[in-house]
This record gives structure tokens, C-alpha cells and sequence, in this order.
């Protein structure tokens, strides 16, 4: 369809006009969504569990403040830092509240004539004053007990439907069981070796995901051709670039793969992570011995299956004396590595991802702050982003890292020090993506729009974020990809160290250290597999990275990243 037949129409409009396309896709999807409904269940259940726990740890927030004022000022001190704490996380509450749920402007809805600075201020002010409120029926009303129990038994019923078994899951298509006498197998899928049945469901898990990348794809097509208002963007030519270049096309191939990887660790591992990492002693399994069918624990079958070099090892593809294969063989505590390897992956990239989402966030607010303000906030940021990049980074995250381990900070204990390592990664790493973006920021600050919004009377956040945001978003995608494999190589050094995620956490490094005295023995497998994997999600990560700047800005090369690093000086 042509542009004219779209003018002055929605999206919503358009598929209002022709919905047999939209119906279509939606149906596919529905599918692909049933099929593994209850394992999309079970993950809104730990989010809100980890909402809930996060949520639980800001409420502390003003006692502790309260807390730590009143012991050295005393207690009126105490309570006017409480209240001030609370006003605080009130603010930044109602700031989000706003951005995410309010889509209209309440100053406007209540006819409150003022200036735009005093409208902003007045808007926040209603927003906050709205969330005490909210706050205060909660907590001094029996309103807080009627929502507590509604959020109760919607819990349940998510977690009822997260008990419901999908195509990827365990109990479809088990692969523990053991051989009996005359060389059959009982309790694995279809009476299949446990290696085979591992290996179906590894591609039933691989062949899902790609299925829904397809179908997405094939929703982005049907949205070109029949929902979209113009018939080329150059987000066409920028796709087009990105499919007919090999090396980030390879990059994006592992990133994929490593992502199923740690999306579906518990259908993808031949083993349970509580049977196999946390609480090995207390799941038992039947195996064939000497005496018939018997029963034992994980933890003392690990115990007999370690892999120490010499004879004592189980290697690759191979079975211990319990008949339980292990992909990867075991390592040095007897536990299945592929399932170490597997929700290491999951480790690895939620704290990878974190840490670059807030120093990608915290490098953005920077660059428009001071490409619009200029003068003293772009020189005390240059200052600040000097003085930490003037120290080594990766002495600077170790020392940080020792630093709150051993005050036992409660940071420290989320994750096994999992989130510290996220934060302080994020606190460090911010001033190079800061001034990767700092030219374009500068570039685009001095355009006329940039005057004319001023002019306009249009907010300064409003101008940064309709103005100026979209025209840096395109480079902090490039740098922050390209930051994110420095933050998995880092945290896998840091934990090879002994001072990066603790166990019994898995994480990649530390995996490299437990292995590194059996290298030159059978045992290679333990330090070499996971060292490859680094190297490989790494590689991956740098090759997307510079796929999509060839893609986005196609004259792009290493000057052309130098000079955007320093640029606008």
C-alpha cells in the first residue's frame, strides 16, 4: 500500500481496515505461546518474586537511613532523615509512574494554567501526592490485607498453571532412567538412551526457538507490507546490511544460541540444577547394581563419578557407574558440567545484561544533560569520567568487589554476589559509553530543532527525550553490545579469581579455576569446555556488535570511533 492511503491514520486504524493479516500472526503466535504456557508461567512467578524481594529491600530503605541518622545525630534527626528518605523514593516512584502509566498530561485534565517548568513540577507533585496516598490505604486500611490476598491467589493460579507440562519440558521427554539386564532402558523417553533422549529434547528446545524467530520475522514482514505508513525506511537498507554481513550474522547466530541456551538451562540440562548443584543429597534416583534395582542419592553417586584426572574421570559423552550421561562429562565434585555450563550461561548474562542496561541508562541521561546544559555539567562530568577511567578498571572492579564481600554488605549476598558484580560493573563502565556518545550528543544538541523546541517553550526533558534520544539510541546499541562481552569475560575473570559469584551459584569462571590443576590430564575437559565458551559468547558479542554498526552507520571504521569518542571537545 501506498504512503497516501495512511495519512492521518493509527496503527490501530490500519489494522482496523484490514485485520485478516494481524488475526493471522496473532494466531501463530498464540500457539507457539500455549505450547510453552506453563513454563512462561513459572518465570511471572519468580519475576514477581524477585519484584516483591526488590520491592521489600526499598521499603527498608528509609528505617536503615532512620537507623544510621539517629545513632550519631539523635532521634528527631533520625525521623526528619526518614521522611525525607520516603518523599525521595516517592519522587523517583512518581517519575516512573508517570513515564510508564500516565500517557496524558493530569495538569492539563485539571485546568491548572502555569509555565512549563512549574507544570512539570506541579505534575510530579499531584503523581506523588496520588502514591502517598495509595501507600497510606494500604498500609493503614484493610485494603492492604484484601490486595494482599487477591495477589495470593492470582499467585496461585499462575503457579497452578506453571505445574502444566510444555513441549520442552523435563517430564515430556525424561532422559534419566537405567539399563536393565538385557540391555533396555526404563524410565527414559520411548525406552531411548539417556544420550538420545538428551539430544532430542536439546532440538525440540532449539527447533522451538528458531520456529518463534521465524514467526517473528514473518510478523515484521506483515507489518512492512500491509500495516506500515511509508514503503521504505532506511531501517530497510540497515537490515538488509546487517543479513549480508557474515561476521555479525555469525555473532548473532551464537548470541542466539547461548540466549536458548539460558532461557531453557532446565529442559536443556540432563539433570535438574537442585539434583545436580544445590541440594544433591536430597533427591534420590534408581539405578541398576549388583543387587538389583537400587536407590541412591545425587550427591553420593557424585561422589563416585569425580572427575580428578586419571582413571578417576567421566569425560565427554559419556556415562558414570548410575548410568546418568553427562554431555560434557562431570567435574571435579562429580556434578554434571553441561548443567553447570548451562545455568552458568543464565548467570553470565543476566549480570552481563544488567550491568550494561545501567551503564547504557546512566551514559545516555549523561550525554543529553550535558550536550543540552554545556558549560559546568559537561566539565564536572568530564571530570568524573576522567578520574575513573585514569584507574585500571579491572583493579578498580576487584578492589570494589573485595571490598563489599568482606564488610558482608548486603549487596553482596543477592545472587552470591551476582548483583555487586552487575553494579559495580555499570559504575565503572559508564564514562567509556558516555563518551562514545558524547560527540553525536553535542552534534545533534546544536541542531535548529534543538532551538526551535527551546523557543517553543518545550521542557528541556521533553526536548532531550523526543529530540535528542532517538538520534544517539542508534550508537549506544553498537557501543553497549560491544561493552557487554568485556562485562562476561570480566566476571568470569573475577570469579576465576575468587572474588566474582560465589558458589553454589555456577558461574563460567570459577569453573575455569576448579579445572585448571587437571588441563595436562583426562580431566582437560573441566577448565577447556568452559574457557571455549567464554571465548566464544565474547567473540560472539563483539562480531553482532560491530554487524550492527556497519549496519546502522555503513562509513563507520575505527577512526570513526575514535573521533565520536572525543568528539564535540
Amino acid at each position: 500500500m501506498s504512503m497516501n492511503e495512511f495519512d492521518d491514520k493509527t496503527l490501530r486504524e490500519r489494522i482496523t481496515e484490514n485485520p485478516q493479516p494481524a488475526l493471522a500472526w496473532l494466531a501463530g503466535a498464540l500457539v507457539l505461546v500455549v505450547l510453552e504456557l506453563g513454563r512462561l508461567a513459572s518465570g511471572l512467578v519468580q519475576v514477581g518474586e524477585t519484584t516483591r524481594f526488590a520491592l521489600g529491600g526499598i521499603a527498608s530503605v528509609p528505617g536503615s537511613v532512620e537507623e544510621s541518622v539517629a545513632s550519631s545525630l539523635g532521634e528527631i534527626a533520625g525521623l526528619v532523615a526518614f521522611g525525607l528518605t520516603v518523599l525521595v523514593l516517592l519522587g523517583i516512584a512518581a517519575i516512573l509512574v508517570k513515564w510508564l502509566l500516565i500517557p496524558w498530561t493530569l495538569v492539563d485534565r485539571l485546568g491548572i494554567e502555569a509555565s512549563t517548568g512549574v507544570k512539570d513540577v506541579v505534575e510530579r507533585a499531584i503523581v506523588t501526592g496520588l502514591l502517598v496516598v495509595a501507600t497510606a490505604l494500604v498500609v493503614l486500611t484493610p485494603v492492604g490485607g484484601v490486595l494482599e490476598m487477591a495477589v495470593s491467589v492470582l499467585t496461585r493460579g499462575v503457579e497452578w498453571v506453571g505445574s502444566l507440562p510444555t513441549i520442552t519440558s523435563r517430564e515430556l521427554i525424561p532422559n534419566e532412567g537405567y539399563q536393565q539386564p538385557d540391555g533396555s532402558w526404563e524410565g527414559t523417553f520411548l525406552g531411548l538412551s539417556p544420550a538420545v533422549a538428551w539430544a532430542l529434547r536439546v532440538a525440540v528446545v532449539y527447533a522451538y526457538a528458531l520456529v518463534w524467530l521465524a514467526w517473528l520475522w514473518r510478523g515484521y514482514e506483515t507489518f512492512r507490507e500491509h500495516y506500515r505508513e511509508a514503503d521504505w525506511t532506511p531501517r530497510d537498507d540497515s537490515i538488509d546490511r546487517l543479513r549480508n554481513h557474515y561476521w555479525g550474522m555469525f555473532g548473532l547466530v551464537v548470541v542466539i544460541i547461548f540466549l536458548v541456551m539460558a532461557l531453557w538451562a532446565p529442559a536443556v540440562s540432563p539433570a535438574t540444577a537442585d539434583a545436580n548443584l544445590y541440594q544433591p543429597y536430597e533427591h534420590e534416583f534408581e539405578y541398576y547394581g549388583d543387587d538389583g534395582l537400587e536407590s541412591i542419592t545425587h550427591g553420593e553417586a557424585n561422589s563416585d563419578s569425580r572427575s580428578q584426572g586419571g582413571d578417576n574421570n567421566v569425560g565427554l559423552m559419556s556415562y558414570d557407574d548410575y548410568d546418568r550421561f553427562h554431555p560434557f562429562g562431570t567435574n571435579t565434585d562429580g556434578k554434571d558440567l553441561f548443567t553447570f555450563l548451562a545455568y552458568g550461561a543464565q548467570v553470565s548474562l543476566v549480570i552481563g545484561l544488567l550491568a550494561t542496561v545501567l551503564m547504557a541508562v546512566i551514559a545516555t541521561a549523561l550525554a543529553l544533560i550535558t550536550a543540552y546544559y554545556k558549560g559546568v555539567a559537561d566539565l564536572v562530568t568530564i571530570v568524573a569520567s576522567d578520574s575513573i577511567i585514569s584507574l585500571p578498571r579491572f583493579l578498580l572492579v576487584l578492589l570494589l568487589s573485595v571490598l563489599f564481600m568482606q564488610a558482608n554488605h548486603p549487596v553482596a549476598e543477592i545472587y552470591d554476589g551476582g548483583l555487586l558484580l552487575a553494579l559495580i560493573f555499570a559504575g565503572t563502565g559508564w564514562p567509556l559509553l558516555w563518551r562514545s556518545v558524547r560527540g553525536p550528543a553535542l552534534q545533534v544538541s546544536e541542531q535548529e530543532w534543538i532551538d526551535a523546541a527551546k523557543s517553543y517553550g518545550q521542557s528541556p526533558a521533553a526536548t532531550m527525550r523526543k529530540h535528542m534520544a532517538p538520534y544517539i539510541a542508534g550508537y549506544m546499541l553498537i557501543y553497549a553490545s560491544l561493552s557487554l562481552g568485556g562485562v562476561i569475560i570480566g566476571v568470569a575473570a573475577l570469579s576465576f579469581l575468587g572474588f566474582g559469584v560465589q558458589a553454589p551459584t555456577p558461574e563460567w569462571g570459577r569453573a575455569v579455576y576448579e579445572g585448571q590443576s587437571y588441563i595436562a590430564t583426562s580431566s582437560w575437559h573441566i577448565a577447556t569446555l568452559p574457557g571455549i565458551l567464554v571465548v566464544l559468547l565474547v567473540t560472539g558479542f563483539n562480531a553482532l556488535g560491530d554487524g550492527i554498526r556497519d549496519a546502522i552507520d555503513p562509513q563507520s571504521d575505527a577512526g570513526d570511533t575514535a573521533g565520536a569518542a572525543g568528539g564535540g571537545g
